[in-house]
């Protein structure tokens, strides 16, 4: 069976954070299958975090970005509520695929993620195809 591992960007336990994704208090692992089948793999405090706090560049901070990514470096969807320009990068110089949620629900979002199920999948395989897990 067909399986994504998503990560969403948290503020707590049951709503997506409303600001930028390397802003999120932790990362809500998913594997979501095409079955429609979710299930919580683990939550994982975001290091990126500790980075900002130290030296923060401001906006789109590229050391925010790589900070980010390479603590997600074995999962192939990125879900957040909200873009920021980190989140562009993330689509354009890795092999992650981004997805707006719309909504800061994580079980809204969890359906939504289902709904868009083969679509993601397709952009994944693509994705992989095509790029390394981090361009330089």
């Amino acid at each position: 069976m067909r399986c994504l591992k998503v990560a969403f960007g948290m503020e707590n336990d049951e709503k997506l954070i409303d600001a930028h994704y390397g802003d999120s208090e932790f990362f809500a692992i998913y594997e979501v299958c095409e079955d429609g089948s979710v299930k919580l793999l683990e939550k994982r405090r975001n290091r990126a975090k500790d980075l900002e706090e130290e030296h923060d560049e401001g906006h789109g901070d590229p050391r925010k970005f790589k900070a980010v990514v390479s603590q997600l470096l074995d999962v192939d969807v990125l879900a957040a509520f909200r873009m920021g320009p980190n989140f562009l990068r993330i689509r354009d110089k890795t092999n992650k695929v981004a997805f707006f949620t719309r909504t800061r629900d994580l079980k809204v979002a969890l359906q939504r993620l289902i709904e868009n199920f083969d679509e993601l999948w397709e952009q994944v395989q693509a994705k992989k195809a095509e790029k390394p897990p981090i361009e330089e």
